[in-house]
């Protein structure tokens, strides 16, 4: 698969961008487990162009990381034109735009999937940024508004007219939020229908290796992005790619293999981002870490609450002293199917 001259091989896995979740920590352990492409977190053009601190800080790429995507969103064409020049800046492999955010404050502005409500500036939009980028412009979108208004197919077409070099389809409308299960008939009818000659990459509820085959082989997408079900779990990719390659499913990380990840990740939080923005935005990966532990609760507690880093890192000790080789079965997630 290729986006512009981008070669990400046979059957390409990407991470989400996701808010307060796909920082360099976490994308660092993404990458040693084999995700073909990543992005940094979702951007607000507003933020960008005002110099907010936070947006700023976002478009660290590192060299190891690549190739990566920046990923924009915004209602204003201007903004979003002024917020890729600025990107560019940091020589990303891909400008992404968000066109499928749910979030009440994102879609409500008309950013977003609030772009479904206005059809002709979404494609004005693309049109516009794709003229400002010297690199590859892609789109992550979703099925549509609403269950009556799922119009992805028609403007699948329209994108692809507007010089995109990719699209992402998140398998849901903006009213389903994340609710309810992703819909990947829609995505394989834009995905097989003959006029679209650009990769078309699926997404939603891709959550172990034999759901992402199935994708692969039954709606023939070009590349599977996941999210949600990549937190806490880095290691996902790579399972992924070793059943991909050669139809083995390879077993649960132990709990001593997840402490260790987690421990990686966790410092290079406190490197990046230091105390306690470091701390806070490890709680969600480490709960997912420890997913399915028996009488795990007293010490879940004590790691989701403490301030203390070496109170954290002794945790961190305490649940490999105490779970070692376990390997939880984890109901609704890996290998279940």
């Amino acid at each position: 698969m290729k986006i512009g001259d981008l070669d990400l091989g046979h059957q390409p896995l990407f991470l989400a961008p996701m808010e307060d979740i796909t920082d360099p920590s976490f994308r660092h352990l993404c990458k040693q487990s084999g995700v073909n492409m990543m992005y940094t977190e979702f951007i607000s053009s507003d933020g960008l162009i005002r110099d907010g601190a936070k947006s700023v800080k976002k478009l660290d790429i590192f060299d190891d990381e690549r190739p990566m995507g920046i990923q924009l969103y915004g209602h204003l064409v201007e903004s979003m034109v002024e917020a890729t020049r600025m990107a560019l800046e940091s020589k990303p492999e891909v400008i992404d735009i968000n066109f499928g955010c749910p979030v009440r404050k994102i879609a409500h502005r008309g950013a977003g999937a609030g772009m479904f409500m206005n059809i002709p500036l979404m494609m004005k939009m693309t049109r516009a940024i794709v003229e400002a980028s010297t690199v590859p412009v892609t789109v992550k979108t979703r099925l549509g508004w609403d269950e009556q208004n799922k119009v992805i197919f028609e403007v699948a077409e329209q994108l692809q007219d507007q010089g995109i070099s990719a699209l992402t389809i998140h398998g849901r409308t903006r009213a389903q939020m994340y609710k309810g299960r992703a819909d990947w008939t829609l995505i394989g009818e834009v995905k097989n229908n003959p006029r679209m000659v650009i990769p078309i990459i699926g997404n939603g509820d891709i959550t172990n290796p034999v759901e992402a085959r199935h994708a692969f082989e039954h709606y023939h997408v070009d590349g599977i992005m996941i999210g949600r079900a990549a937190v806490g779990k880095p290691w996902l990719f790579g399972h992924i790619r070793h059943y991909l390659e050669t139809g083995e499913l390879l077993p649960e990380p132990s709990v001593s293999e997840k402490v260790d990840m987690a421990r990686l990740q966790f410092s290079k939080s406190l490197e990046m981002k230091s105390e306690p923005v470091g701390i806070y935005e490890m709680r969600r990966h480490f709960s997912n870490y420890f997913k399915a532990l028996p009488h795990f609760k007293e010490l879940r507690l004590k790691l989701l609450t403490t301030l203390d880093v070496n109170e954290i890192y002794d945790l961190l000790e305490k649940i490999r002293d105490q779970y070692g080789d376990y390997r939880p079965e984890i109901t609704g997630g890996f290998w279940d199917k």
